[in-house]
């Protein structure tokens, strides 16, 4: 009996390491059909789900009640699996370059488990290579067992993008690959039973990694190239947002717009690939150049911020300063290299210490990886500087009334209204005496 059939019949489960936003959905996913674990060393998380409670936000309290997936933080349950997929973060360091310490950590976890005849496929993001030359040592070494002899590995790029209601892992066609054409198989079939959309199996497991790095980065290129017009157009009175809408009259338009550029994918993989680029001396002249862009529009908010603070007659360090949204995606709890913080960081250049608040994040979580308390939205009064810098539907869904309410009580005869991602109509705003409007 294959693996394939023994994950069919019960004989054996699938594992799923690292139950974050990819894992997660991927074991409920797995779970209507095989023997499932979720493993993730996070304790805490772990009893989150076994309590019925989703901190991810994208399955919801009811599906993680519901659910078979066998959540736990014991490594020994994973001796029960024989088919494996990790689903760790893959970071970078201070200075750039890929953080593979996760995804490591996960092969000497897997590979203390690895028994004769598994499949470990890997979904964190990583360059070409990075399986095979660095993955798949780590599993020998660990496990005694031999590669392509006693066990196989294969890629898949995780596709899943956090909060996104309509785009789902089910709806989203997924790449799969294998170290060769019997794993290929095995991996394409099971994938099969989750993903509605079908599989898409590509040559090799080199290409598989190198698609993903791909995706992002030509997001980021796209992205900057909006950024940079938009720091342009701030300086000619243009309003960025005005133009995209024209823009988009025509057919081939591309619809990106200008904004913050953070989280675990887009604003990281371009290293990834730069990484790469390098150990071959190859020159890269397009992806390091929107990194360098995208990596400057926090600063550039804030300092456009604190302008339109002067226009205001408000002294900087004097003024009360709200922030609404912390997380680095709208309609997501994810805080992961959210570039908010360089909004924040850049203003206490400017002695302002803003009050910060987001209904979705963590409040544990952001003190911990930030060292900011978030406010209670209940107790902003008297703003005199509001930033709207995520678009949280519940933001996005303010009357005007509700967003003058914020300035209540300000002892400022103008007010600052900053709305990052250009979610509020330009000329109800821009019609007030007492009120100042700046788009990105």
């Amino acid at each position: 009996m294959g693996l394939y059939e023994r994950l069919i019949s019960g004989e054996c489960k699938l594992a799923v390491i690292g139950m974050g936003y990819v894992g997660m959905p991927l074991a409920l996913a797995f779970a209507e059909h095989l023997g499932v674990i979720g493993f993730d060393v996070n304790q805490r998380k772990i009893e989150q789900y076994q309590s019925g409670f989703d901190p991810t936000m994208e399955a919801g309290n009811e599906k993680i009640r519901r659910t078979k997936v066998e959540f736990t933080s014991d490594e020994n349950r994973l001796s029960e699996a024989g088919f494996f997929v990790v689903a760790v973060p893959t970071p970078i360091y201070d200075d750039k370059k890929p953080d593979l310490r996760p995804v490591e950590s996960a092969c000497e976890i897997v590979g203390r488990h690895l028994s004769q005849g598994a499949i470990v496929v890997f979904e964190s993001t990583v360059y070409p290579g990075v399986t095979e030359h660095v993955c798949v040592p780590i599993l020998e070494k660990t496990s005694g067992l031999r590669c392509g002899t006693d066990f196989k590995v294969g890629y898949s790029p995780e596709r899943i993008n956090p909060g996104d209601r309509v785009h789902r892992l089910e709806n989203i066609r997924k790449i799969v690959s294998g170290m060769d054409e019997e794993s290929l198989e095995v991996i394409r079939r099971t994938y099969d039973l989750i993903i509605e959309a079908g599989t898409y199996p590509v040559s090799n497991i080199r290409t598989a990694e190198a698609i993903k790095l791909v995706e992002n980065s030509q997001r980021d290129i796209n992205i900057a190239f909006m950024n940079e017009l938009a720091m342009l157009f701030d300086l000619i009175d243009i309003d960025t947002n005005e133009v995209v809408d024209g823009m988009n009259t025509k057919w081939n338009a591309l619809g990106f717009r200008p904004g913050l550029v953070g989280g675990h994918c887009i604003g990281v993989d371009p290293y990834y690939l730069v990484y790469e680029a390098e150990k071959q001396r190859f020159t890269d002249q397009i992806v390091m150049a929107a990194r360098r862009v995208n990596d400057v529009m926090g600063k550039f908010i804030a300092r456009a911020t604190i302008r339109q603070m002067s226009r205001a007659g408000l002294a900087p360090s004097l003024a009360k300063v709200v922030i609404l949204g912390l997380t680095f995606k709208e309609n997501c709890p994810d805080i992961r290299n959210t570039r908010v913080v360089d909004i924040i960081d850049e203003l206490k250049e400017y002695s302002v210490e803003p009050i910060v608040c987001d209904p979705l994040a963590d409040p544990e979580e952001v003190r911990r990886e930030y060292g900011i308390e978030l406010a209670d939205p209940s107790d902003l009064h008297g703003v005199d500087c509001l930033i709207v810098a995520v678009a949280h539907d519940r933001y996005k869904d303010l009357t005007k009334e509700e967003i003058l309410a914020f300035f209540e009580g300000s002892s400022n005869a103008r007010h600052v209204l900053i709305d990052v991602k250009g979610i509020y109509g330009k000329h109800e705003f821009e019609k007030m005496e007492n009120m100042i409007l700046w788009r990105l």
